[in-house]
């Protein structure tokens, strides 16, 4: 009897050995668990810092004068960190006019002194106001935008004024008149020019001759006439408009210039 109980014990024991352990009731706890211990190594999103509002008081100070502040410049209202760049922008840098203001007008004018360094775009064409836009998202792709500049672009809120959308407005028009420029451009072939110190310079046609003829939106791109060269058939060298280069014969398909 003790030997069959013995057995029975022993066979028992072997039962509990090769049975899988039970872990249902704590299953719950464990996934629980887990998904508290994600939560909490959970990344959270990345948010870039808030722009910083500036007043033309406090950007002057960042004009490279100062070793111990940052090198900051401003174009339409957009305030960027161009310090990486101080060979250029910091004094005795060839931008350096740039620095600690927005001069916004002077990165088409070319006038860097005086009236020229200012934002006012008043008067400058469509096409010019584009390039303008154009060199404001230069910065943004070069260097570090830190905050806005409270003034004509931007409200003491940081929100962009009339002026701002009025400048992007102005700027896509610019663009589509452009776009629009090349497609009727290219219904004429340019001519081929080639200009050097010893000669001169030199326009040619492949296949016609050489005409100046006026750019019909130039007024409404820059607000001045200007010419450009293109090359005509024999058949309609009579159009109204075209004019000879001085000095070149009717039908020469080669000009000095």
């Amino acid at each position: 009897m003790a030997e069959a109980e013995g057995k029975t014990e022993r066979d028992r024991e072997r039962e509990r050995v090769k049975s899988p352990p039970n872990f249902a009731g704590i299953a719950v706890p464990i996934s629980v668990f887990v998904l508290l211990l994600g939560l909490s190594f959970k990344s959270k999103p990345l948010t870039s810092p808030p722009s910083r509002l500036f007043t033309a008081q406090e950007l002057a100070l960042h004009n490279g004068t100062d070793d111990s502040l940052p090198i900051l410049l401003a174009i339409l209202g957009s305030v960027f960190d161009v310090t990486k760049g101080k060979s250029h922008y910091g004094v005795g840098g060839g931008y350096s006019h740039f620095s600690g203001r927005d001069a916004s007008r002077a990165f088409v004018s070319g006038k860097f002194s005086g009236d020229g360094l200012t934002d006012s775009l008043r008067g400058l064409s469509s096409t010019e106001v584009k390039s303008v836009v154009e060199w404001r998202d230069f910065y943004f792709r070069s260097y570090t935008f830190v905050g806005k500049l409270i003034g004509v672009y931007y409200d003491s809120h940081g929100n962009p004024t009339k002026q701002l959308k009025g400048v992007e407005a102005k700027a896509a028009r610019g663009a589509q008149l452009l776009e629009k420029q090349k497609k009727e451009e290219a219904k004429l072939p340019s001519c081929n020019s080639r200009w050097s110190q010893d000669k001169g310079g030199e326009v040619w046609c492949d296949n016609g001759y050489p005409r100046l003829i006026q750019r019909p939106l130039e007024i409404a791109l820059t607000g001045k006439m200007s010419k450009r060269c293109a090359c005509f058939k024999e058949d309609q060298l009579d159009q109204q408009g075209l004019e000879v280069y001085q000095g070149c014969e009717f039908h020469a398909k080669r000009c000095r210039v």
